[in-house]
């Protein structure tokens, strides 16, 4: 397990997995170690995955200052990765809340990526998040599938604030409920750092102004990919989000939830390919 050490002196470890050209990965939660993203269905075979585990996660160590586990204080974590893989430009990829980290990078330093994949993110960067009325009209589309009434009422109370995130709710985030995504729900309590979540997305962590105007003269060609049962971001609030970057294509996968790469790996590993290879 490689490690190395932050501008903070914070020594971060992340992990590899396949061969090929270097794609470096940003886990979402917000504050998820980066164990569930597995090889992202396969797309190991094609891309040796540099899977960040981000401070105070997963095999990386806590900060001394609780404070940098702020989204934008941890740009500099990914700066300091790319450095000491000795790339001047990197592949970057975001997943959910790891995509507004990756913008904030593509914001400070764009002649650093080659290209930059956003999967399933909504970008609070850009001041853009999911409402409660996209979740639920997302949620609508599994309609019919067994536990859905029940799971349906939970979801709109937790959106209400009148219950708390359980595992009742974990369906609507899954384009299949199957064993697999069981026990893929399951793992996310132990793997996320709850203290670090809660300040991860600070408001003070963004200023979309200055964001949108920083993207606008990033080079790079972006890809977002929307899940089609994803609520947050549901693929209208993604084409939102992918209008801030000059050279940015919007990707819907059939099916898919906030976890594309298991809904269908196939579909998933095909489309990130053809884009990193600039065959898209």
């Amino acid at each position: 397990m490689p490690i190395f050490t932050a501008a903070d002196g914070t020594p971060l470890a992340y992990h590899e997995r396949g061969r090929g050209e270097p794609l470096v990965v940003l886990p979402g939660g917000p504050m998820r170690a980066s164990v569930y993203l597995g090889d992202l269905g396969g797309l190991d075979r094609h891309r040796r995955l540099i899977l960040l585990d981000l401070r105070g996660t997963g095999d990386s160590a806590a900060p001394a200052d609780p404070a940098t586990y702020r989204c934008d204080r941890q740009v500099d974590d990914v700066e300091a990765l790319r450095a000491h893989l000795g790339l001047e430009r990197m592949d970057l990829l975001g997943h959910s809340a790891g995509g507004s980290l990756a913008a904030l990078y593509a914001a400070r330093h764009p002649r650093r990526l080659s290209r930059l994949a956003l999967i399933t993110t909504a970008l609070r960067p850009l001041g853009l998040a999911a409402s409660a009325e996209d979740r639920l009209a997302a949620a609508r589309l599994r309609q019919g599938r067994p536990g859905f009434a029940e799971a349906f009422a939970a979801l709109r109370d937790w959106l209400a604030g009148e219950r708390e995130y359980d595992a009742d709710l974990a369906l609507f985030f899954y384009g299949r409920w199957d064993d697999a995504a069981r026990a893929h729900a399951e793992s996310e309590a132990p793997q996320t750092n709850e203290e670090a979540a809660d300040r991860y997305f600070d408001p003070g962590a963004f200023d979309p102004p200055a964001t949108r105007a920083a993207l606008s003269a990033l080079t790079a060609p972006v890809l977002f990919l929307a899940g089609e049962l994803d609520g947050g971001p549901r693929p209208e609030l993604a084409r939102r989000a992918a209008e801030a970057f000059p050279q940015a294509e919007l990707a819907v996968q059939p099916g898919a939830g906030h976890y594309p790469w298991l809904d269908d790996p196939e579909w998933f590993v095909r489309c990130l390919t053809a884009f990193l290879d600039g065959t898209h």
